[in-house]
């Protein structure tokens, strides 16, 4: 087996946990490198510290599989490392029908992406070590999880820095091209071939839920409140605030005025999400965030995405959950919708934020800060006085502590100030191993808005 020596002056990053050996890493190797196939990592003095795959042809020379020098790489090692995934998942998710259930290199599979959609299953396969592996995989996922089909999303640029070419298409059993999940107790219809990525984004589904505290308590701020009615039905006082003569009051069972809501003109509201929130949501994909915002009891809620694809398939789901007539969907550039609706004097109480990510490599950060601050800094300005705005970043290389500089950085020019509400990570099925912060990307976070006065 290779042996890959490594700097005695290095960070001692491995030791720590970090699953990559990059090539300015490396000291000496001894024996035949062959791309895909197992080394052994040592330190400089030749004790032994893992062992992975390697890739010649790419700036992370070894990825790693086990620690376990007597570990053979095997299809018995992927069921293990499949099933102890698997367990992982059932252990903290109250609902497994569609979750990640691998996560890369925070599973100890490096390169390996696996999501389950109900009974099919969607692959990402992003390295050399994994491609070449690839029947082993599949078996273990068979064994494991018992899967009615899986089918291949290798259909990614980083491929290619691997030197493997994107490609995609079924590996076992049927797949239909749609399928339904669920996901805090919605239903949602997923495209597992022409959907983003695998087809859908799991790690918001905590987030999703965490926007439920938002979505009631707008009535009084919509000029609607709760009044006694008389037995007529109508209210017992009138648009001078004095009881009407000769009207008696309603009164429930336990002989307590009865209250309906009651707008500005005075008239009965007859909508039962009269309290709900008005929401705008941004870079909506297929609608997921409007999905919770409609079951959590907004009473409307604008769905915005470029791709009329994405629209589409968004109003597929919210007609499957029965929210059609709480949903107003728009095709557009979020940008100059955000600017346009400015102009208008528009307002909503929360705005949600989710867009792609903006800086892919480290040299985009600059387009990507200015784009960040122009969509944050749009969204305050449409938020109504004590609103919320509900915001997010993908992009790995906007750190944490960046991404919080642009939203400060949006609030100063558009003269608010924010209460911070939450900050969120990734949900559980994106775990991340401690010392490799490659895995920690998304950013979450709820703000409530305030004018600076």
């Amino acid at each position: 087996m290779v042996r890959i020596f490594l700097q005695r002056k290095r960070k001692k990053r491995l030791e720590q946990g970090h699953p990559w050996v990059f090539q300015s890493e490396i000291d000496h190797i001894e024996g035949e490198v062959i791309p895909g196939e197992i080394a052994e990592i040592c330190n400089h003095n030749g004790h032994f510290l893992a062992k992975g795959y390697i890739n010649p042809n790419s700036q992370i020379f070894a990825r790693i599989l086990t620690y376990n020098p007597k570990e053979e790489i095997d299809t018995d090692f992927f069921i293990r490392r499949v099933q102890e995934a698997w367990d992982y998942r059932r252990r903290f998710l109250e609902d497994t029908n569609a979750c990640r259930v691998i996560y890369g290199e925070a599973d100890f599979l490096p390169g390996l992406i696996v999501d389950k959609f109900a009974d099919f299953l969607v692959i990402q396969v992003l390295s050399l070590g994994m491609e070449v592996r690839k029947q082993e995989i599949i078996a273990a996922l068979q064994t494991c999880l018992q899967p009615k089909g899986i089918y291949e999303r290798s259909d990614v640029p980083v491929r290619e820095l691997e030197g493997l070419e994107q490609t995609k298409g079924l590996l076992w059993g049927e797949v239909p091209r749609e399928v339904e999940i669920r996901e805090n107790g919605l239903k949602m219809i997923v495209d597992l071939e022409e959907g983003q990525k695998t087809g859908y984004f799991f790690d918001q589904r905590e987030n999703r839920a965490a926007i439920a505290p938002l979505m009631k308590g707008w009535g009084e701020k919509h000029g609607i409140t709760l009044q006694p009615v008389g037995e007529d039905g109508e209210p017992l006082q009138d648009r001078d605030g004095r009881e009407r003569t000769g009207v008696r009051p309603l009164l429930d069972e336990q002989g307590e005025p009865v209250l309906r809501p009651v707008d500005k003109r005075h008239k009965i509201v007859k909508n039962p999400f009269w309290d709900g929130a008005e929401v705008l949501e941004c870079f909506s994909h297929t609608g997921s965030f409007t999905l919770h915002a409609c079951k959590y009891g907004a009473k409307k809620v604008t769905c915005l995405d470029i791709s009329e694809h994405a629209i589409e398939t968004a109003k597929k789901n919210v007609t499957l959950n029965g929210f059609l007539h709480r949903v107003e969907f728009v095709v557009a550039n979020a940008f100059d919708y955000l600017r346009e609706q400015v102009q208008a004097g528009r307002l909503w109480d929360v705005v949600i934020l989710d867009p792609p990510a903006f800086a892919k490599t480290k040299s985009a950060l600059l387009g990507a800060y200015r784009g960040y601050k122009d969509i944050n800094l749009n969204g305050m300005k449409l938020i109504r006085e004590g609103g919320f705005l509900v915001t997010a970043s993908c992009s790995y290389h906007m750190r944490p502590e960046m991404f919080m500089e642009v939203i400060a950085d949006a609030a100063l020019d558009a003269k608010k100030i924010l209460r911070l509400v939450e900050y969120r990570t990734a949900g559980k099925d994106h775990p991340v191993i401690h010392g490799a912060v490659e895995s920690e990307y998304l950013k979450f976070a709820i703000f409530e808005v305030r004018s600076r006065k």
